[in-house]
């Protein structure tokens, strides 16, 4: 009979034994199962939430790891030149980049959008100017607007910084405006007398030619009925609100007209408060699109060596690493107990099939004096414990699974991980990167312990793995057995 036949008879004949092992190899597989789910679930949650938030990173000025420098009164911040912005734009992980020239208008005239509930009333009046360099506009080609009328900038629109712009269906609908017409923004200056009240000083009519209607595609107006929370509401209101009243100029035409801006108020008022005594330097924010979210850590190492002082990447993925603090706790938690259990098992294993050999060493060392060779001695008993295992794995693959989903359950449901979801319950980015509401509830409904192939494939090897190395020691044992002692 071959080792082969011998470890099949032996698997059936032997079944107190074999039932034992199934014990311990089902058990310990069904805490690495539900761990596996648990880890490999976060790390889905983490992927999906990220593709959606996308792989957009900017640089901006790092306020909250520089405090003490910015307190200080002699501080000098350099601008970042656009040839570095360039330069940086040139990376392997970016698909492409723009950089923007933001400003506000005050009008009177030209109405902007507003909302229908009573709670907003003069929440926001007057447009913001985003300029570009990128003549298909960076948010058209991320889908948080989409162009439903006309069409985007040429590149001679840029570079010669014609008066040319995009606004939305809203602002096209208050003020009877649609594609071709020359909108004129009356752009107004204030100041504010000492009792405080405000004051017009001038006026300035800037004509556009509308080329492009656009609607937003990443936040929607709400009515009252769909209310559910206040302050999320209110943080909704005002997204919309910002998207809906942004006009889109090439990044000149937004330069000079704060040019004229600043002229026009230090003639009329030298003395305003708002009047700056030298001449501001062109700032722009840069917006890199990066080809995967996947790549944001390897930009982030790459960028940050070349910025000045106090600037640091901020990428739209970080909304992520603020808010899904317990889904890191999460897979961290069943990391460990991954860790734990494979250990425990390797020792367990390991020290059962031991007892086992030395209670068999008769048997075994009669397949060595009869001229067995001990390589297929020591095959014999691997496929038992595959065979065992094998069974024993399979099925905890699935029990492994539902326990899973009911410690995660419990856990997301408990006071554990409150602490890191509540620190930040909603995240709004209002920096170039999108204006975007994520919540830790968001996070949590992504949620799900469910059967994949990733999730199979790796329980079987690392379960698979453990027992092939815990039959290491029962192995070392056959190899030191001496048949003439045995048989003695």
């Amino acid at each position: 009979m071959n080792f082969i036949k011998r470890a099949l008879c032996s698997v059936t004949r032997k079944k107190g034994k074999s039932l034992i092992l199934f014990a311990v190899i089902f058990v310990l597989g069904n805490v690495i199962a539900g761990s596996i789910a648990i880890q490999q679930s976060t790390q889905n949650v983490e992927k999906s939430v990220k593709k959606q938030l996308g792989a957009m990173a900017t640089v901006q000025l790092d306020y909250e790891n520089n405090q003490e420098e910015f307190a200080k009164e002699d501080l000098k911040i350099d601008q970042l030149k656009v040839d570095l912005m360039k330069k940086i734009g040139e990376s392997p992980y970016v698909k492409y980049y723009d950089y923007n020239a933001v400003s506000y208008s005050q009008t009177k005239d030209l109405k902007s959008a507003s909302m229908d509930s009573e709670e907003s009333g003069g929440m926001m009046e007057g447009f913001t100017l985003k300029g570009s360099n990128y003549h298909k506009i960076v948010d058209v080609e991320e889908k948080n607007i989409k162009v439903v009328d006309g069409k985007v900038f040429t590149q001679e629109d840029i570079d010669n910084g014609k008066n040319v712009g995009l606004i939305s269906s809203k602002v096209a609908e208050e003020n009877g405006l649609s594609v071709g017409d020359q909108m004129v923004m009356d752009t107004r200056g204030y100041d504010y007398t000492e009792s405080g009240e405000e004051k017009e000083l001038f006026k300035i009519d800037v004509p556009i030619q509308i080329i492009g209607i656009f609607e937003p595609t990443t936040v929607e107006m709400k009515d009252k009925e769909s209310k559910k929370e206040e302050d999320q509401d209110m943080n909704q209101q005002f997204m919309s609100l910002q998207q809906l009243n942004t006009v889109y100029l090439p990044n000149k035409t937004v330069l000079e007209i704060n040019k004229d801006y600043e002229d026009k108020l230090k003639k009329v008022a030298p003395d305003s408060q708002f009047v700056t005594e030298e001449d501001q330097e062109e700032y722009y924010t840069p917006i890199y699109v990066l080809k995967s979210p996947d790549d944001v850590e390897a930009f982030k190492q790459e960028t940050q060596p070349l910025l000045p002082k106090l600037y640091t990447v901020k990428a739209s993925t970080d909304q992520y690493e603020q808010i899904g603090g317990s889904m890191k706790k999460m897979s961290q938690i069943s990391g460990y107990v991954v860790m734990i259990a494979v250990i425990a098992t390797l020792l367990i294993i390991s020290l059962v099939v031991l007892l086992f050999m030395r209670d068999r060493k008769h048997e075994l060392g009669i397949y060595l004096s009869l001229g067995d060779k001990r390589s297929h001695v020591m095959g014999q008993i691997i496929i038992e414990m595959l065979i065992i295992s094998g069974i024993a794995l399979i099925l905890s693959l699935i029990t492994g699974n539902f326990l899973g989903k009911l410690v995660s359950e419990s856990l997301l449901n408990s006071d554990i991980l409150s602490t890191t979801t509540n620190q930040m319950d909603m995240f709004m980015t209002m920096d170039g990167l999108g204006s975007t509401d994520l919540t830790s509830d968001d996070i949590m409904n992504a949620y799900e312990v469910k059967f994949s192939l990733g999730y199979i494939i790796t329980y079987l090897v690392v379960g698979l793995g453990t027992v092939l190395l815990a039959a290491i020691l029962p192995l070392l044992y056959i190899v030191r057995l001496n048949p003439k002692k045995i048989m003695m």
